[in-house]
């Protein structure tokens, strides 16, 4: 996928963006959307996904909320330590964002037939948490949950309401019980990945390890009005795993890939007797986010330290193989042509995408702050 950075040449267009007001051709199969992530105000960024491909930067949109860097030596482009801190569904018609700075949720409703155009509903609401980094939304959408990763961690879900936003959803407030901090201290033992199984009738946290002592994945059934299990399944990578971080789920199998940034990527297969595998990435730095292709049939998996995106498949039996390997611009173009991954690699992309055109309009874009990558397709 090539990348189109409209360059605003007016004050007119720069107005445009900060309002909201629709900018470049719209002619597009669909939208893709960011989170600035900024401590003074947290925006979305709505980019088209044009007919030939090729993205447009088109609007900036407030989420009332703010962002919030994590605790890090050195202070690096991952700043929520996460994968998933903005989401779309395209059955539910809507987005939700993390406001890590001021622990809310914004939710947006999206117009189907011009995916750019999003509208807050209703006001941010309170994650019931602190240092909230990741979203997950059912397969319904009409159900978002929310992993909070601060002092006060765990999850907390809500019901979607077409007029007021997010409400909270009895019984589904559950600790994780770590002892962290707000904003949260990491990467390692913090956070990183909330998702529903397949079927709708699991959420499953990752949580990284502290070497050597590793992560795990926390699962909570699902009951049928959505309420959470009291206590969550300790789930806990194989042999050599040690930092679980995104999750990607594998279609048809009731299993999950996800990727270690201390190895490689681990499989978790909920089937039988909860197994999981670890497959090693020789010469990893830090295998941090995952996706998955449904033209290609494959798993993209991205390394923060070198830059490198990761083909991986998975047989029936779950046996994970890397397919190739794409270093650096390459593997950028690979990651966007297949479908958008979530994190810094993403947030990179999406510097380069709107660093001209933002620093015009007024929008504040720091590389470190700058968060997360989801995508609506038209039907």
């Amino acid at each position: 996928m090539k990348f189109s950075i409209p360059v605003l040449t007016s004050a007119l267009a720069a107005s445009a963006l900060v309002s909201g007001a629709p900018l470049g051709r719209r002619d597009g199969r669909g939208a893709v959307y960011f989170i600035t992530n900024e401590p003074e105000g947290n925006m979305v960024i709505v980019a088209n996904i044009n007919a030939d491909g090729t993205l447009g930067l088109n609007r900036a949109v407030s989420t009332s909320g703010r962002g919030s860097h994590g605790l890090a030596d050195p202070v690096g482009p991952d700043a929520l330590f996460s994968q998933g801190s903005i989401k779309a569904s395209a059955t539910g018609k809507i987005l939700a964002a993390v406001n890590s700075g001021s622990n809310t949720v914004s939710l947006f409703s999206i117009d189907s037939s011009d995916p750019t155009n999003i509208n807050l509903i209703g006001e941010p609401v309170s994650s019931e948490g602190e240092f909230p980094m990741s979203l997950a939304i059912n397969g319904a959408g009409n159900q978002v949950c929310v992993l909070n990763g601060g002092t006060v961690n765990g999850v907390n879900c809500f019901s979607v309401d077409s007029k007021l936003g997010l409400v909270a959803m009895p019984n589904t407030l559950r600790s994780l019980g770590l002892n962290q901090t707000t904003p949260a201290t990491g990467p390692a033992g913090t956070t990183s990945h909330i998702a529903f199984s397949e079927d709708g009738k699991q959420l499953i946290a990752s949580v990284k390890g502290v070497p050597p002592t590793p992560g795990f994945l926390a699962v909570w059934d699902v009951n049928t009005d959505g309420t959470l299990s009291a206590d969550f399944q300790t789930v806990t990578p194989g042999s050599g795993g040690l930092l679980p971080f995104s999750m990607t789920v594998i279609p048809g199998k009731n299993a999950i890939l996800a990727t270690d940034a201390g190895v490689g990527f681990d499989i978790f297969d909920f089937g039988g007797q909860n197994q999981s595998s670890v497959v090693p990435i020789t010469g990893q730095g830090a295998t941090c986010w995952s996706s998955f292709s449904n033209q290609t049939g494959n798993f993209y998996l991205t390394d923060i330290i070198t830059s490198t995106v990761t083909e991986v498949n998975v047989d029936d039996n779950l046996k994970g193989t890397i397919v190739k390997q794409y270093p650096k611009l390459q593997a950028l173009q690979r990651s966007t042509m297949t479908s958008p991954l979530s994190g810094a690699r993403t947030s990179s992309t999406s510097w380069l995408l709107t660093r001209r055109p933002a620093t015009a309009a007024g929008v504040t874009i720091n590389a470190n702050n700058l968060q997360g990558m989801t995508s609506f397709v038209k039907q």
